[in-house]
């Protein structure tokens, strides 16, 4: 017989994360851990994971510190709550910049560009919100159930739902036979 205990997921979490890279280790870490100890499915803390992780990228490249401080000296504000549909919001909050957040068309062989076009992916929907002071949130709403129904089993992850683009086939290439040789 197993012994099932019913955890409750945090409703909320807010937390100030340094404006530059330092801090998203750690507000990824925080997130996982309190995710986790709420009991929710793998798969939406590794995407809600990810979103968090591209949202504060670009609120700390694109965006300005809360409360007018210079860059690299302020914070930004991440935060994630559970609506009352169930459902996994992840917020980050900056003090706005010289653009809107939109998604970007990066060429191939761009080092940046695919944040937005990744959470569009991930989300069951994402959007903009001004706030007071010139401050900008972009929330996101994690797709998934929180409350993992299985929580010894791995859920489709982000690369079984996002596919490749299909490659055409060409005339005359087997790669097997390429292989052959090696023996």
């Amino acid at each position: 017989m197993a012994l099932v205990v019913a955890q409750e997921v945090p409703t909320s979490s807010s937390m100030a994360v340094p404006h530059g890279p330092a801090g998203v280790g750690e507000a990824r870490h925080r997130m996982r851990e309190q995710l986790r100890g709420g009991g929710v499915a793998e798969s939406v803390i590794d995407d809600a994971v990810l979103v968090l992780s591209e949202l504060l990228s670009n609120a700390c490249k694109h965006g300005r510190p809360l409360g007018g401080a210079l860059a690299g000296d302020g914070d930004v504000r991440a935060a994630w709550r559970v609506d009352a549909s169930g459902r996994l919001v992840v917020e980050v909050t900056d003090g706005g910049g010289p653009t809107r957040p939109a998604p970007a068309t990066p060429s191939i062989t761009a080092h940046g560009g695919r944040g937005l076009n990744i959470i569009t992916t991930l989300a069951d929907d994402w959007g903009v919100r001004d706030g007071a002071r010139g401050e900008v949130t972009v929330w996101v709403v994690v797709p998934g159930d929180v409350r993992d129904p299985d929580p010894g089993r791995r859920r489709d992850d982000f690369t079984a739902r996002v596919a490749a683009p299909a490659v055409p086939e060409i005339p005359g290439l087997d790669l097997a036979d390429a292989f052959d040789d090696l023996d």
